[in-house]
């Protein structure tokens, strides 16, 4: 399977500009045969985390984008925006990745994991449930941002995972973080990891990319720069399935 992410830059607070944008981005993946594209996380506003305004319905106008991308387009799209619950009158989004599939229907996973450092915590709230999704065949693990920096979720879902999918708003001045955890995801736990960042400059942070995707053994299949770009690579759940039974490091990890 082809995946894309694209590393594009956000216009702050600014939905329609951001669709009207990133349409035309989603397009010529899809034309070039991706079937699973990855978008930044907060893709239509932003990472805006002191205005409980852009708080959205779940099925607001972000998802609905993704969906109506997903369909147009017969592809997987994924991207990061902030949902209210449906359940609760909590006026505080979840950060949600949203997975649209080709017919329309939306998967969700919610950030587990706030950035205390940048205040996200006090004004989002925190998921609780690890989310894996089958697409066309490959079982997609979702996460976001900073839950990069924890290994122990990574572990406890990778004999089930091909694929984890991570759009982030990492900012430039702790870039080789970024890259370095991305890779690290993807040795330890013989897996895919699609990382897509964004480009630009919001919130008084600038962002420079550096987008990856990286193979099962840790290989560079697709690498980012600081400008916006549109990455592929293939994936291959076969090729999983090889390297941990050449390497079967998976199954000593709790010996």
């Amino acid at each position: 399977m082809l995946v894309a992410a694209i590393q594009h830059n956000i216009v702050w607070t600014n939905r329609q500009a951001n669709f009207v944008a990133l349409e035309i981005l989603i397009a010529k993946a899809a034309e070039n045969g991706a079937r699973l594209i990855v978008l930044s996380e907060m893709f239509s506003t932003g990472f805006v985390v002191d205005d409980l305004s852009i708080a959205e319905p779940e099925g607001g106008p972000s998802s609905d984008f993704l969906a109506n991308q997903a369909k147009k387009f017969g592809v997987w799209v994924a991207g990061s925006c902030p949902e209210l619950s449906p359940q609760d009158n909590d006026e505080r989004p979840f950060n949600t990745l949203v997975v649209a599939s080709p017919t329309g229907q939306c998967n969700r996973y919610r950030k587990i994991h706030p950035f205390s450092y940048g205040n996200e915590d006090d004004h989002f709230r925190s998921g609780s449930e690890l989310v894996t999704i089958e697409i066309e065949g490959f079982r997609c693990s979702l996460f976001v941002c900073y839950d990069l920096r924890f290994a122990t979720e990574f572990w406890n879902l990778a004999t089930k995972t091909d694929v984890y999918i991570i759009p982030a708003n990492w900012p430039a001045s702790r870039i080789d973080h970024w890259t370095a955890l991305l890779k690290a995801r993807a040795i330890e736990n013989q897996a895919y990891v699609i990382g897509c960042n964004r480009v630009g400059v919001g919130g008084n942070l600038s962002y420079n990319g550096q987008s990856r995707i990286f193979s099962p053994t840790g290989d560079t299949l697709a690498e980012g720069g600081d400008t916006e770009q549109i990455l592929y690579a293939e994936v291959s759940a076969k090729v999983v399935r090889e390297v941990r039974a050449e390497f079967p490091f998976l199954q000593d990890r709790n010996e």
